[in-house]
């Protein structure tokens, strides 16, 4: 996708949102769970599409392509994908524009069984995930193998809607939700890392809240 498609009124106006003064930020509620410069939100915010609408894929037309530095590629159609262990989660949801949405209920498949079909080679450092919308974000492997990180398709019981990013996306709890890559479309793993869609326009490249890596 060219990056002339891309909504660059939106991408503007999200980064002042980003850039708040201290000043301004919401201030944080006295919760624990909430780290600094977030408050909560009683329910999942839509955030606008980074191109002019959100892609629809229905899920027979949905594929997850897996490739890259591993032993195993790998192109998983919705039942493939459906047929993969997966599991109930309750994570904590931290947006890069100051709020968070507690205890939010996913359904989805482990990362680790990912690797278990793609098995990366040993050179293997980086995740990129690839988006139906052009968009991109990436991880480090080990961080990943280290944390919660799973493949979601059911938010609070039900398939992800289109504007939260079905019908499969990527739950990172740990880290800002622009690494939790909506509308998946393939996982690439790779020896070199490759700043991906925010991360090349000024956002963290790692993005922990907790240390509020907003921007690099």
């Amino acid at each position: 996708m060219k990056r002339k498609e891309f909504n660059e009124s939106y991408i503007n106006a999200r980064r002042e949102l980003v850039r708040l003064d201290k000043n301004k930020k919401p201030p944080r509620e006295g919760r624990d769970r909430l780290p600094p410069g977030q408050f909560e939100k009683d329910r999942m915010v839509a955030m606008p599409p980074i191109t002019s609408d959100y892609p629809r894929i229905g899920k027979s037309d949905w594929r997850l392509r897996i490739y890259g530095s591993v032993k195993n590629e790998k192109e998983l159609d919705w039942n493939d994908f459906l047929k993969l262990p997966s599991e109930k989660y309750i994570i904590d949801f931290h947006c890069v524009t100051h709020w968070s949405k507690l205890s939010q209920k996913f359904t989805g498949v482990p990362f680790e069984e990912i690797l278990k079909l793609a098995r990366p080679l040993a050179s293997t450092k980086f995740v990129i995930f690839e988006c139906y919308d052009g968009y991109t974000t990436n991880l480090n492997l080990r961080e990943l193998k280290e944390n919660i990180c799973f493949i979601a398709f059911e938010m609070d019981g039900k398939d992800i809607e289109t504007k939260f990013g079905g019908p499969a996306r990527v739950i990172i709890p740990h880290l800002y939700a622009w690494k939790s890559a909506k509308f998946l479309k393939a996982i690439r793993f790779q020896e070199k890392d490759e700043p991906g869609f925010w991360e090349s326009r000024g956002y963290h490249n790692h993005g922990d809240p907790w240390k509020e890596e907003r921007y690099s």
